[in-house]
């Protein structure tokens, strides 16, 4: 029976009466509902196993904790796991979640989780909508403790693991068909084209490969044989005109133009951020003979690169007696410098200075200290072009971007050659599908690569119109001689030097300023 409280009443004021209402909702769930996901074995005959011991294994985890209870255990297939839309059972436990059936997630890693660095973030998302949480064991991280900030830290975690693992799992697969002798690189050298993954000769560049040997042997040298492609108009990669000498010395070098291939000459680090490095024994090479058709004989390849290792760094200057010749100028007056031998020691002195010292007050220069600093410049912008060049170039570009938009003929230009180029990309489309053979491909891409190499010259003739001074190809080509060069040079190497030096300013007997072929000027110490 209630009970009755009277509080005082009057004629006015009625009786205050409070009646006590009997609880009858049940008692509240006190209990963390706990899932447990994971990725069993993909062999059929050891998944009944696997999936036992992570049952048991969850089991076990969950009982150590009183305030928990095991909702169920979810596991699908390791090799689905690169998409959540490909995991039964992954799917399954989202919908028991979103039911109310689960509060919290338990899974060794986030690599266990997701694979794929936007499904894993959308999932974590929603669940965290839904009030259900999850712990990744490996990393110990809780998404229930961890703020908007801090989630961010565990998708950058997840964007690095799931790029590790990518990489890893190419790398071993890369690294065993090397092993077999049947890898091939999905970056064909010039004068191939990969057609079904194999290499194959396509015939207009293989004649240019076919002349740098012959002139080559013939007495020709390398930066000679450069300027001869440059001026002939001879497209390079990409539709590029500009020939190095280093790309010529590359050809000449490649085994893959005898039909051979020499696997794993570089290799990327496993860690992050990855840097490819030159295999110098760190691992295995494997050198397979007889892979794809040859563009020239191997006797002239072997005679080609024995010339090229007895030149070595003998290559004589085209740009003068010496190295230096005509390069450097008095800071203080703008002559130029002539060499003189004092005591069998060469020296640079301004001529105006050596003619009448009252005139200029520039001093001499040992001719070894000028070559030493250019070495030290070298290597230090070996090891830091990146973040030199690389910044600059980019802005460059940006620059260059602003002009051609306000251009008509580059936009027609450049509507012309991306119609011509997704032509390309369909025709390979038709060739992995079967519907085309490879000697219609060939002949038809090689048709459609004439008017895309036709185009992009009249557009770098604009380009070049543009930008008089080529400040942006110049950048460019001295990102491509840091990118190829060698990672550290000992002594002077004439070739080097004239590619990327325009001219040297000497203040005095202590420093020296390397105006580069771009006009970015370096000081160095003598």
């Amino acid at each position: 029976m209630n009970t009755l409280i009277t509080q005082g009443s009057s004629a006015l004021t009625p009786e205050r009466e409070i009646i006590r209402i009997k609880a009858t909702a049940t008692e509240i769930h006190t209990k963390l509902r706990v899932a447990g996901y994971a990725r069993v074995s993909s062999d059929s005959a050891d998944q009944l196993n696997s999936f036992s011991a992570q049952v048991n294994y969850y089991q076990r985890l969950i009982e150590k904790n009183s305030g928990w209870e095991l909702a169920e255990i979810y596991a699908d297939e390791a090799v689905s796991g690169v998409s959540t839309d490909k995991r039964d059972d992954f799917g399954r436990m989202l919908a028991d979640c979103q039911k109310g059936k689960i509060d919290r997630i338990i899974t060794k890693s986030t690599s266990r989780f997701a694979r794929n660095t936007l499904d894993a973030i959308r999932v974590i998302r929603e669940l965290k909508d839904m009030g259900v949480t999850v712990y990744f064991e490996k990393e110990n991280l809780d998404t229930a403790t961890l703020t908007s900030e801090n989630l961010l830290t565990l998708y950058s975690l997840l964007a690095q693991e799931e790029s590790l693992s990518i990489s890893k799992n190419c790398k071993k697969g890369n690294r065993m068909r090397m092993e077999k002798g049947v890898y091939v690189s999905s970056n064909p050298p010039y004068a191939y084209r990969l057609i079904e993954n194999q290499l194959v000769v396509y015939e207009p560049e293989a004649e240019i490969v076919r002349r740098i040997f012959t002139e080559y042997l013939g007495g020709s040298s390398i930066t000679r044989i450069a300027q001869a492609l440059m001026e002939d108009a001879v497209p390079f990669k990409n539709g590029r005109m500009k020939w190095r000498h280093q790309a010529i010395s590359n050809i000449i070098k490649n085994e893959r133009y005898v039909g051979d291939m020499l696997l794993q000459k570089t290799y990327s680090e496993d860690a992050l951020p990855y840097r490819k490095c030159k295999n110098k024994g760190e691992l295995p090479k494997y050198y397979v003979r007889n892979t794809h058709k040859p563009i020239v004989e191997r006797i002239q390849y072997e005679l080609a690169n024995i010339l090229l290792k007895e030149r070595g760094e003998h290559i004589n200057s085209e740009c003068g007696e010496y190295p230096l010749s005509r390069k450097i100028r008095c800071k203080e007056c703008g002559t130029a410098y002539r060499r003189k031998i004092t005591n069998q020691i060469p020296y640079w002195v301004c001529r105006q200075h050596d003619n009448n010292k009252a005139d200029c007050g520039g001093e001499r220069i040992r001719e070894e200290a000028v070559h030493e600093a250019f070495v030290r410049l070298y290597n230090k912008l070996k090891q830091n072009y990146a973040g030199i060049l690389l910044p600059m170039l980019s802005g460059l570009e940006k620059l260059q971007e602003l002009k051609t938009r306000n251009n008509p003929e580059i936009s027609t230009l450049n509507k012309q050659i991306a119609e011509l180029s997704e032509q390309n990309h369909v025709m390979n489309g038709l060739l992995s599908k079967g519907i085309l053979d490879s000697a219609l491909f060939i002949s038809q891409t090689d048709e459609l690569n004439r008017k895309i190499r036709s185009l992009k010259v009249t557009k770098a003739r604009l380009l070049s119109e543009q930008e008089s001074d080529g400040v942006l190809d110049k950048t460019e080509d001295l990102v491509e001689i840091m990118e190829n060069g060698p990672d550290r040079i000992s002594s002077m190497e004439i070739t080097l030097f004239h590619e990327m030096v325009e001219k040297i300013n000497a203040h005095n007997t202590q420093t020296v300023d390397f105006i580069l072929i771009n006009g970015l000027v370096l000081t160095e110490r003598l």
